[in-house]
């Protein structure tokens, strides 16, 4: 049986959807016919992408919020539910990596910040989203996680923590929201993106990848699109490590 990456009519939302791994993934989608919705902290980023993927032919917004406040990703929850009348497919991409020091030195303040926004805030919105489409017609979830959450560092420790936590409430999200919905993980490695530029020792990460490289942003479209589409119709709480082969 063939499936072929037709999303004519769905709308999906995405979170950290205006640069990176979010951007390419939200330009992806609208080129197999989709409708998406972007968001980010950055009210301009939005509209920008949002105008960007218009052009492409089809119906995009942007709605600002930082996915770190509970109460903003309430109202993003609303406001992008409203836009197109339902959310097919919800993409949990936003996060931040910020290193310190050592784990000491790690203040309660970057903490709290690591978790709110790779954790807390992917939490409520697929809490959110994921009880309207089970109450409705269904749905595919994807976490973006990270290969940090499989192979953690003292460098990243909360964010690899944070990660970690996503992987595991997604298994619980699958459980709770079967059969109309499924909720699954990608666990991308290194990608060229704009943090990835201010990367130490670049060339000695490369040589731990299979690959010897890093991944492009466009390396990871396809795999959200399988997840998202019915080619993946019996999988759900998988994790696809995305990371050109760590050794």
């Amino acid at each position: 049986m063939a499936f072929e990456f037709d999303f004519t009519g769905k709308v999906v939302l995405i979170t950290g959807g205006t640069r990176g791994l979010g951007r390419a993934m939200a330009q992806g989608f609208a080129e197999h016919g989709a409708d998406v919705i972007v968001s980010s902290r950055k009210a301009e980023a939005c509209d920008a992408v949002a105008a960007e993927l218009r052009a492409l032919g089809g119906r995009a917004a942007g709605i600002p919020c930082h996915v770190g406040e509970w109460e903003q990703v309430n109202a993003l929850a609303d406001k992008a539910w409203d836009t197109f009348g339902k959310i097919d497919v919800l993409i949990n991409n936003a996060g931040m990596s910020p290193g310190a020091p050592s784990s000491v030195e790690t203040s309660e303040a970057l903490f709290d910040k690591v978790m709110g926004v790779n954790f807390k805030g992917a939490f409520r919105l697929t809490a959110l989203i994921g009880a309207r489409m089970a109450a409705g017609n269904g749905g595919s979830i994807i976490q973006i996680s990270s290969t940090g959450a499989l192979r953690p560092q003292p460098a990243y420790a909360p964010y690899a923590a944070a990660k970690a936590a996503l992987n595991t409430v997604s298994l619980a999200f699958a459980k709770e929201f079967a059969p109309k919905v499924r909720v699954n993980v990608i666990s991308p490695g290194s990608f060229e993106t704009d943090i990835s530029a201010g990367w130490q020792d670049r060339e000695a990460m490369k040589a731990r990848v299979g690959l010897k490289r890093f991944g492009e942003p466009r390396e990871i479209v396809a795999t959200a699109l399988y997840l998202a589409g019915d080619g993946s119709s019996y999988t759900t709480g998988a994790n696809i490590v995305v990371d050109g082969g760590v050794m």
